[in-house]
């Protein structure tokens, strides 16, 4: 906003304001409406229409003349109101060319179809080029102080959360690294926040600053990455977590009596101790360390599956499922003989929970299912489908791969049996994950691999074994990068879960907005509930050339069949473009995605 206001001095040394109390409440209007505001779903062509950019204007020339009236100097004009028109007044993208004024050919997806003239956009979220703008109009009046920043701690261990203060030495563990505790906001950091929560100072900007890859460029471009349902990014934290452990604390576990063995244990325990909480389990017996959860779901198979499936019983998989959800038990079934059914969905992508019923019956042993979609985002009725399943006595596997980073877990509450998902699906390193197990099912469950760490005794004519979670994890697993893995957590409970799925939700409602006007795409999975997946098809172009096209402007989307065939072909489709979100994408982002896919259709008639 290039409008210049000049006032005369008061005596109170604030320009042109002779009722500090009636611009301390508009200040605190104002600032309601920046940083700590998650984007509105509001999809209306009209720039005015804008929720939060409405509120803002209204402000700027309806109450501020009035306000200045009684201060300015002999003479003065009013404030010159804004223009959308006025170049002089409006708001620059810095992602377009200022000369563009047509839908499709650089004006950004925000004014799309506003006709000439309109050459800015106003995505709805912190990370807007008007929000700076308005906030040095106002540094005149403003009299609050904006969020402290933390000051940066020396050493590779430092909190490196924008939000959290430094924590205190801690014996071999001087950064804290191994505390299950949650680190709690101090006094001297936020004397005006003491043990409330950090989440109300979540802002876009903040977060991204957390993530170092997000200095990269690709071709040129900033990245954007929308690739979250295949890896989510990792925080600072996280990999300085991996690092400092290599560096401080490298040692197998538990079989030593030197100190870096009980420091690489303690750590190692301690991300165990954080998945319970994370998940809400009742005990870390039940949380068993694996390489991700495809191999999660191929311990439940191999173990219980091989146990207790037979010839004539039945299992019951969904059509959303990802090949890691129905390969194993393929290969099962056609070593045991049982059958597999398959509940059906809606043309929305919504499982069909009355079909579902219908396929319950006495020889039902197992249902295994996804808990959100992750090639169409839909959000299954998780609870209801454990409920009628354990009323005819059947098991319950739920994999949660794409709805830890998204949705609350609590598995006592949800109540099923096995429970699983990957760390780098949730800001934490590759090849680590967990399988949740009910305590006792998983100690009456007979073992998978044979080796070191889960033994008690062995002889040459028998073996005795650990109970869980020790029974899963022979040999030396993956250290570090379960370490790495409490790290990530700790950093998603700071954030708040609660907090990133708002965020999200709003953030997919307006790119889901922008998505439905443009001409030829068609959205795969429109259920009503859905975490942030995006899937399309683009009438003209091959998948691959869409995400192609993308790329060429930074933009990473997943292009394929997301290993999720079935679903797409209850579609019609065999493959899909997939933009997935997180609570560190934005919605400049968003809109550099839709006004690439409108220069395409421009391009491809």
């Amino acid at each position: 906003m290039s409008t210049n206001i000049n006032l005369p001095q008061s005596d109170n040394g604030i320009s042109g304001l002779p009722d500090v109390n009636e611009i301390e409440q508009l200040a605190n209007e104002l600032f309601k409406l920046l940083p700590n505001e998650v984007p509105q779903a509001n999809f209306s062509p009209d720039l005015a229409d804008h929720p939060r950019l409405k509120k803002s204007l209204n402000l700027v020339h309806e109450r501020l003349p009035s306000l200045f009236e009684k201060g300015r100097a002999p003479g003065e004009d009013h404030i010159q109101p804004f223009d959308v028109n006025n170049p002089q007044t409006s708001l620059s993208d810095p992602h377009f060319p200022a000369s563009a004024t047509a839908a499709g050919s650089g004006v950004s997806p925000s004014v799309v179809r506003h006709g000439p003239g309109y050459a800015v956009a106003f995505p709805q979220s912190a990370d807007t080029s008007f929000e700076p703008d308005v906030s040095t109009l106002w540094s005149t009046i403003n009299t609050f102080k904006s969020p402290p920043q933390l000051p940066s701690n020396a050493g590779l261990g430092s909190a490196q959360y924008y939000f959290l203060s430094g924590a205190g030495f801690r014996g071999n563990d001087p950064f804290g690294y191994n505390s299950v505790q949650s680190a709690q906001l101090t006094g001297s950091t936020f004397p005006h926040l003491e043990g409330k929560s950090a989440n109300r100072f979540f802002d876009v900007n903040l977060v991204r600053k957390d993530f170092p890859i997000f200095q990269e460029k690709v071709n040129g471009k900033p990245l954007i990455w929308f690739d979250n349902a295949a890896t989510t990014q990792k925080p600072q934290s996280v990999i300085d977590r991996v690092s400092y452990f290599y560096q401080h604390e490298n040692s197998n576990i538990h079989r030593a009596a030197h100190e870096l063995a009980a420091r690489a244990t303690d750590a190692y325990e301690a991300a165990r101790e954080k998945c319970r909480s994370f998940l809400n389990a009742r005990s870390v017996n039940e949380v068993i360390f694996v390489r991700g959860a495809t191999e999660a779901i191929n311990l439940v198979a191999k173990t219980w599956g091989d146990e207790n499936l037979h010839a004539g019983d039945e299992i019951i998989l969904s059509n959303l499922e990802h090949h890691a959800n129905i390969v194993p038990w393929q290969q099962l079934a056609g070593k045991k003989g049982f059958k597999i059914r398959v509940i059906p969905v809606d043309d929305d992508g919504q499982i069909l929970l009355s079909e579902y019923a219908k396929l319950l019956n006495h020889r039902t042993r197992l249902v295994s299912f996804t808990q959100v979609s992750n090639a169409l985002g839909t959000v299954t009725p998780a609870m209801q489908i454990v409920q009628m399943a354990h009323s005819v006595g059947a098991k319950v596997l739920v994999d949660g791969a794409q709805s830890v980073s998204h949705l609350r877990t609590d598995v006592q509450a949800l109540n099923a049996d096995w429970f699983v998902f990957s760390g780098h699906k949730v800001f934490g390193p590759t090849g680590i994950g967990v399988l949740y197990g009910k305590e006792d099912l998983l100690n009456d469950t007979q073992t998978w691999q044979g080796g070191g760490n889960m033994i008690e005794d062995v002889t040459f004519e028998h073996t005795r074994f650990h109970k869980a979670p020790n029974r899963f994890e022979a040999g030396t697993g993956n250290i570090a990068d379960a370490v790495g893995l409490g790290a990530a957590i700790d950093y998603v409970n700071k954030i708040g879960i609660d907090a990133i799925h708002q965020y999200e939700h709003n953030l997919l409602q307006y790119a889901t907005g922008l998505l439905k006007n443009i001409p030829g795409l068609r959205q795969i999975g429109t259920a009503p509930d859905k975490a942030s997946v995006l899937s399309f098809v683009f009438e003209g172009y091959k998948t691959e050339e869409v995400g192609a096209a993308l790329n060429n402007e930074g933009i990473a989307v997943r292009s394929g069949h997301h290993c999720a065939q079935p679903i797409l072909r209850r579609f019609g489709v065999e493959t899909t473009v997939r933009p997935s979100l997180a609570f560190y994408n934005t919605t400049s982002e968003i809109d550099v995605l839709i006004e690439t896919l409108y220069r395409l259709r421009k391009a491809r008639k």
